[in-house]
């Protein structure tokens, strides 16, 4: 970690096009950086600690929350966006595992908040998982991350998705999830790792946690 920040890494290519994910990571910054300093970050620091090349496309992002009633411009100042009432202060809870057993209610005890609002990355009811492992490196979710969990019992197959089997894991794991009519199998993205396969009543034993959202990654 450097100096107790965070960067959120959303799974983008950083192009110059403007996206909602790239919204979401610049207010994300905006939020954390307030809460931190109390002031507004510049442009050439938001640039700077998101790895953007152009400060005309940060200028996009904010005018773009800015059309959206998030942030309010404050004229002939450096620093001159303020996040609107209501936008800040909300934080997302860290679980340290998940125990075997019903799904969403088996979550374990929250370690910490992070300065993020939820709805960031989709619902006032993510929250954060630590990944532990190499067994997702190749979709660059690395050991240490911050996996943002969106809490669903159903996702996509092809969807990476953290899940509990019955004995076999006591925590939650991070695994690609494809359904295959009677059969599961749960996919590392790492190609050393075998998939897990389940079929007939042993797909049972596969219990949903909830759809990835995003990446945390602290960094140093």
């Amino acid at each position: 970690m450097v100096n107790g920040e965070f960067v959120v890494w959303r799974g983008i290519r950083m192009t110059g096009e403007l996206t909602p994910d790239r919204q979401k990571s610049v207010l994300a910054y905006l939020r954390f950086y307030q809460q931190k300093h109390g002031i507004a970050p510049t442009v050439r620091e938001i640039c700077v600690h998101l790895g953007l090349r152009s400060p005309a496309g940060v200028h996009k992002i904010l005018h773009r929350l800015i059309e959206k009633k998030i942030l309010r411009s404050l004229p002939g100042k450096n620093r001159s966006w303020q996040l609107m009432a209501g936008s800040a202060g909300k934080s997302m809870p860290v679980f340290g595992s998940i125990a075997a057993g019903a799904p969403i209610e088996a979550i374990g005890d929250c370690q910490e908040e992070l300065p993020l609002d939820p709805v960031l990355f989709g619902s006032e009811s993510c929250f954060a998982l630590p990944v532990k492992g190499d067994s997702m490196i190749e979709a660059h979710i690395m050991d240490g991350d911050l996996a943002i969990i969106l809490p669903r019992t159903t996702v996509i197959s092809g969807g990476i998705a953290a899940v509990l089997v019955e004995d076999l894991f006591v925590e939650a794991t991070l695994k690609i999830f494809r359904r295959k009519k009677d059969r599961i199998e749960l996919h590392a993205a790492n190609s050393a790792y075998a998939p897990l396969v389940f079929e007939g009543k042993d797909t049972a034993r596969v219990s949903i946690v909830g759809k990835l959202a995003g990446v945390i990654r602290r960094v140093g």
